[in-house]
């Protein structure tokens, strides 16, 4: 299970940075400013989860192989939007591959740390969602988190479905894969059909 975390976690850097690339590309940054956004997105929400569960060395200055991949992810986007169309939607499916990664193995960090059910759901949500927060700061948009878009709250469900899974009796692994297709499916579904959360102005 370690092991797997470890892939899912450089998996999950490499979408969130591809995603960072994308979003800088779109705003009309340069190739430093690309680099920039796709780097704050891929490591922003693990580097935020390991300060506020004293984990140190943050993850990404204790093993560089994210730092790796980062660059090799953004210069693959880079090239490939130079050479092909990027898909209209291949940002949304990029952010929502990479919130359901991060937001399981933040999860689960926190859970091995002995973290409480609802601080757990909140250090996986944090984790998942913090990069894209603040790549959206940065390239001037509302974050996602705090618009009627079923972002945060896809990772809310996928976590709370992979505990109550396991204190259903089912096995680690089995948990956390549902968790993770939960968020990705939750994530994919509402952007296919549109679903939001309900907003709500002063009268």
């Amino acid at each position: 299970m370690t092991r797997l975390l470890y892939l899912l976690d450089l998996v999950g850097v490499a979408v969130f940075a591809a995603s960072g690339a994308l979003a800088a590309m779109s705003s009309g940054l340069d190739l430093l400013g690309i680099l920039v956004i796709a780097s704050v997105t891929a490591v922003g929400g693990g580097t935020l989860r390991d300060v506020l569960l004293n984990r140190h060395p943050v993850f990404w200055i204790q093993d560089a192989k994210p730092l790796v991949v980062i660059v090799a992810a953004a210069a693959i986007t880079v090239g490939w939007a130079q050479a092909l169309p990027i898909p209209a939607h291949a940002l949304l499916i990029a952010d929502a591959l990479g919130l359901a990664l991060f937001a399981l193995s933040g999860a689960k960090l926190a859970s091995d740390a002995g973290c409480s059910s609802l601080v757990t759901i909140l250090m996986g949500t944090l984790t998942g969602v913090g990069g894209g927060a603040i790549r959206d700061v940065l390239t001037a948009k509302v974050p996602l988190i705090l618009r009627q878009d079923v972002y945060a709250s896809a990772a809310v469900a996928g976590i709370a479905a992979c505990l109550l899974l396991r204190r259903a009796g089912l096995s680690e692994r089995p948990a956390f894969l549902a968790g993770l297709a939960g968020v990705a499916i939750l994530r994919l579904a509402a952007v296919h059909f549109g679903w939001q959360l309900p907003s709500f102005r002063h009268p």
